[in-house]
């Protein structure tokens, strides 16, 4: 076997392609004019002129495509309107149940009748009449309510009442008129037994009952009275008489008259009858509000007197309640005006004035807490000022905050006496932007004196605050309105006092007001200096320091501020951690880090972080972004012509953040970054490149991942080839080669990603062994030949092992050339083409090192099982063979073979097989050619 002899020089100038520059950047946006005048032809330049030029679809979408609206399309989504209005507005009303059960959790027990009692449980109970029932309280009233009460779970009594709704709607459908009139009966049994006093447990029951039954009878009340019900129609309304309370009638709930039919009147179905039987008054109208619609021109004249009945419920959170589904049913009508909401607001109000001067007995009605009390009427105040607010234009806001005793006109709109604070509170949350900005001192000065048990005033401080910061250029005194809330809250406690700043911070920083910055940093300083700051607080402080961090540029800005650095070390835990996170962003931003002190800080910075948090523990996000950022805060790190203080920069991160696996990747990198510039400055600090290297060379074996070591071992043998240490090069390759014999191959989809990794580091091995001098006293060779039987030792796929096979083969003869195509820039290294030069020797154990590295690429084709792997393997080694020896009677039986196994395994019209073929004939003498390798 003869290596085919190479002059790179030429083959580079040969394969190079012809440059010239461009009169544009291919990836520019030319202008229209110049793109219209390139094609030469004046008449469709000029009927271009009025059209859009459509250059680049990635850069400028068709922006007059349009879309055409079917016929009818328009109508139908109109005319679906109010239906997704409807839908809306129940989606926002489950939600908004939802989260009051998860916010007032009620007890799964439930108390009920003796005979609600039997309802539920399905059975038949023994009846007594009113007048025994009643005489045998009077005897002994405890025994009597101890065997009447009975304890039930809260999901059975919701669960029989929901049997009850589904027989009542069998039976209507089955034109079973007196069984439907019967259960309505027990319907309404259950639950007048029921004896939840919370009104707010029954609020709940009666929302999730009540609203289905008025699904139902909204449908059947748009069709007439059904004819076959008028046998039914004179004993449904003698039953009603009978159990109908009289003050129903009285209050004007409900209208009856003997002489009239009440459904004649109404003209709608006799559901409404046993709608009244089954539930409280209060709420079945309100269930059924909607039904009005079909009675009067104006439905919505009901909601006052509604509100008026209301005032009778003596429970407050009853009370509440009630006026909050008056809100939600109300919401079912077409048009109604919001003056029965105000009035609900001012009755809740007046409610909370009671609440506030009534005194608390041990047996009273409050014998809870005030404010446990206030917290449960509160969703409805919020629900309420909801409904008030959904479309009201600046004009209505006037009359709406005249109308609730805030203002005296509509020119001033808070000059009223003081409110509660709860109210003011959600009303501050529904008044629109431009009005709180207009009126913002004045809405202090309303704060300030709105001072009572029902809420924090420093809350309405902070809200007021966070809806400024909603549109800040529309603030108009600033000033004015900063200065109030910085006086106010400077007598507040830590907590009360970083949630009111936080809401005004944004405001501080965006009108650029550092005198009160200082201001607020130093109080801070002051009430956190002499405690233990609690999770409340530290949340505060996180935000307000994170704000800071966001609006400057500069890192060292903020350093400057004075007490920043002072409140940040009382910080402990998640909180400061995420300081610290946004304090290496912010560092590592904008470029690399070159000042001493900055870097010491940040140094400390990242310490701290990485012993309050578990970074070993690589499954929490969180740990993830930490180590990158500390990683990356290391690699930004620039002592500039200082190498021996950055080389000690790096070995004290070693011993800081050792678990941090990713960084010490990143303290290789530099450590060899570093050697390399010190062999680029004129003065040659080899002491200090071998200080370097051997930093690397210890650190690499701490790195888990045998692949990462290979990598950093060659990366590493390289600076040091560079430097000209070639003992030092020579040990890093033998620990990358150890690295190799001891890898783990790994099966499933991870073994693909590691092959190519190996592959690739291998060959980078092999370009690196050019410019490595041998070594006559351990071999020439001894490195290639120890590759060589790693490769045959392992049990790698055949397709890893043919290519690297085909490496040694180029590796050979790219050694036997008699110039190499590169050598390393060191001048007292010489390349083995100049220490061996005319050395037969080195031939011949080149040539011995290619034969044996032929004979395994030929067994290891044979044993690929993939016949279409087998013929793609067959060729490149086939072209490599030609790329690097001789055609002669030696390798052309090899080549011979290799086409046959190809062609056995490839299609004839496979183009890598045609292109070898191609390339063989021009490369073989003509009378080596044989019949086997010709088509």
């Amino acid at each position: 076997m003869e290596f085919r002899p190479r002059n790179y020089v030429v083959e580079e100038q040969s394969h190079a392609l012809p440059r010239s520059r461009a009169g544009y950047h291919p990836l520019s946006s030319p202008s229209p004019h110049t793109l219209l005048h390139q094609d030469g032809d004046d008449d469709i330049v000029e009927n271009r002129t009025n059209e859009e030029v459509f250059f680049d679809p990635l850069r400028a979408p068709d922006s007059n495509a349009s879309v055409e609206i079917a016929d009818g399309q328009g109508f139908e989504s109109s005319s679906n309107r109010n239906d997704d209005s409807v839908q809306l507005q129940t989606k926002e009303w489950t939600s908004f149940k939802r989260l009051l059960m998860q916010r007032f959790p009620v007890s799964k027990m439930i108390s009920v009748s003796s005979m609600s009692n039997t309802i539920v449980r399905g059975g038949k109970a023994h009846e007594k009449s009113s007048t025994s029932m009643h005489l045998e309280e009077l005897d002994d009233p405890q025994k009597s309510s101890e065997e009447s009460a009975k304890v039930i779970t809260r999901q059975e009594y919701v669960s029989r009442l929901h049997e009850l709704k589904d027989e009542i709607n069998r039976a209507w459908h089955d034109e079973d008129r007196v069984k439907s009139l019967k259960l309505s009966i027990k319907l309404e049994h259950l639950q007048v037994g029921c004896q939840a006093s919370n009104g707010y447990i029954r609020f709940k029951f009666l929302s999730n009952i009540v609203c289905p039954f008025y699904a139902l009878g909204r449908k059947l009340s748009l069709l007439k009275m059904d004819p076959k019900f008028a046998p039914y129609q004179r004993i449904l309304e003698q039953v009603m008489f009978v159990l109908m309370p009289k003050k129903l009638a009285i209050t004007g709930f409900v209208r009856l008259d003997r002489s009239e039919s009440f459904f004649r009147a109404c003209e709608v179905h006799f559901v409404f009858a046993f709608f009244l039987l089954c539930f409280y008054s209060n709420y079945l109208e309100l269930a059924i509000l909607p039904c009005w619609r079909f009675l009067t021109e104006q439905p919505a004249e009901s909601l006052n007197r509604l509100v008026m009945m209301t005032r009778g419920l003596a429970d407050p959170v009853a009370f509440a309640y009630c006026h909050l589904y008056i809100a939600h049913r109300a919401q079912r009508l077409p048009l109604y005006d919001t003056g029965y909401l105000i009035t609900c607001v001012n009755d809740i109000k007046l409610v909370f004035t009671r609440i506030s001067s009534a005194k608390e007995t041990a047996h009273g009605s409050l014998a809870g807490s005030k404010r446990s009390l206030v917290s449960l009427m509160e969703p409805a105040v919020e629900f309420i000022m909801k409904c008030i607010f959904n479309d009201g234009s600046l004009r209505r806001v006037g009359k709406v905050l005249v109308e609730l005793g805030l203002g005296r006109s509509h020119e001033e709109l808070f000059g009223g006496p003081p409110c509660v604070s709860i109210v003011l509170h959600h009303l501050l949350k529904e008044l629109p932007t431009d009005v709180i900005g207009s009126h913002a001192v004045d809405i202090l000065h309303l704060i300030k004196c709105s001072n009572d048990y029902s809420y924090d005033q420093f809350l309405n401080y902070r809200l007021l605050g966070l809806r400024l910061c909603e549109q800040i250029s529309q603030i108009g005194t600033v000033d004015a309105i900063v200065n109030e809330v910085i006086q106010v809250v400077s007598q507040c406690g830590l907590d009360e006092y970083l949630k009111v700043v936080d809401a005004y911070l944004d405001i501080i920083l965006q009108n650029q007001m550092d005198g009160y910055l200082k201001t607020i940093l130093e109080e801070i300083s002051e009430l956190a200096s002499d405690k233990v700051i609690a999770e409340d607080e530290l949340a505060g402080l996180q935000s307000i320091l994170v704000k800071v961090l966001s609006h400057f540029k500069d890192l060292e800005d903020v350093f400057s501020l004075n007490h920043f650095l002072q409140i940040l070390d009382l910080m402990h835990g998640s909180s400061r951690s995420i300081v610290n996170m946004h304090i290496l962003d912010m560092a590592t931003r904008n470029g690399y880090i070159c000042d001493p002190t900055t870097i010491q800080l940040l140094f400390e910075i990242s310490q701290a972080m990485h012993n309050d948090t578990d970074i070993a523990n690589m499954k929490n996000d969180d740990n993830h972004q930490q180590a990158r950022l500390i990683s990356r805060f290391v690699r930004m790190v620039d002592h500039g012509a200082e190498y021996e203080r950055h080389l000690a920069f790096l070995v004290e991160c070693r011993g800081a953040f050792g678990s941090i696996s990713e960084l010490k990747e990143i303290l290789v990198h530099s450590s060899n970054c570093l050697a390399t510039k010190a062999l680029k400055d004129e003065k040659k600090h080899l002491s200090f490149i071998k200080s370097c290297i051997a930093f690397s060379e210890v650190t690499i074996p701490s790195i888990s991942g045998q692949i990462k070591q290979l990598h950093l071992y060659l990366e590493t043998a390289e600076v040091a080839l560079l430097g000209g240490l070639v003992s030092h090069s020579d040990g890093l390759i033998g620990s990358a080669l150890t690295c190799l014999e001891s890898f783990d191959w790994m099966e499933g989809s991870r073994a693909a990603v590691d092959s190519d990794r190996i592959l690739s580091a291998i060959q980078k091995l092999f370009s690196l062994l050019i410019t490595v001098p041998g070594d006559p006293e351990v071999g020439i060779l001894h490195i290639p030949k120890r590759i060589l039987s790693i490769i045959c030792s392992q049990s790698w796929s055949p397709k890893i092992k043919a290519r690297i096979f085909c490496a040694i083969l180029s590796l050979s003869a790219t050694l036997s050339q008699g110039r190499l195509p590169y050598r390393t820039l060191h001048p007292e290294i010489m390349g083995n083409d100049l220490l061996f030069f005319g050395d037969s020797s080195y031939v011949h154990e080149l040539v011995s090192l290619a034969e044996s590295a032929l004979e395994n690429l030929v067994d290891v084709i044979e044993q690929e099982p993939s016949r279409a792997a087998r013929g793609s393997m067959s060729l490149e080694a086939c072209n490599c063979m030609a790329s690097s020896f001789k055609i002669n009677e030696h390798v052309s039986p090899v080549c011979s073979k290799l086409i046959e196994t190809a062609k056995s395994c490839l299609s004839a019209k496979d183009k890598y097989l045609i292109s070898t073929l191609s390339f063989l004939d021009k490369n073989l003498p003509a009378a080596t050619v044989t019949p086997s390798i010709v088509i």
